[in-house]
């Protein structure tokens, strides 16, 4: 809450030519980068791009919701160009995360009921195994 107990909102992103240029090879990859895989890919473009200024912009984007930002089980934190509500598979040998298309016909009625004293607002599934590539 601010000041005037209203819920917290970040501020709009001004579109820089770095946000672009990150959001762009987020976009491009199709898949789920940590801030040093984007970090490689943008310094090609911009080579006076730092690492620091990725993971800052890279944050702001995920507060702003122009990115989602997984913090997956046993994995550094990564980023995916795609907000909408879905779900992950992450290779427990290479870390490797895919998106899993879940039926829409599937749902789970958490908001109804208390586990341990939450009240559920939200979940995200995570499935674990051995992707194509490391069997």
């Amino acid at each position: 809450m601010n000041a005037n107990n209203q819920p917290y909102r970040p501020e709009p992103l001004r579109m820089t030519n770095q946000r672009k240029g990150i959001l762009e090879e987020v976009q491009k990859a199709r898949q789920h980068l940590t801030a040093d895989e984007v970090y490689e890919l943008v310094r090609k473009k911009q080579p006076r791009i730092s690492l620091s200024t990725v993971y800052r912009n890279l944050e702001k984007m995920a507060d702003a919701g122009i990115l989602a930002r997984l913090e997956l089980s046993g994995n550094q934190r990564r980023y995916d160009w795609n907000t909408d509500m879905h779900h992950h598979a992450r290779c427990v040998r290479c870390g490797a995360v895919r998106d899993v298309p879940l039926d829409a016909g599937v749902e789970l009625d958490l908001g109804s009921q208390a586990i341990n004293g939450f009240a559920v607002s939200g979940f995200r599934l995570e499935f674990k195994g051995i992707c194509e590539k490391c069997r």
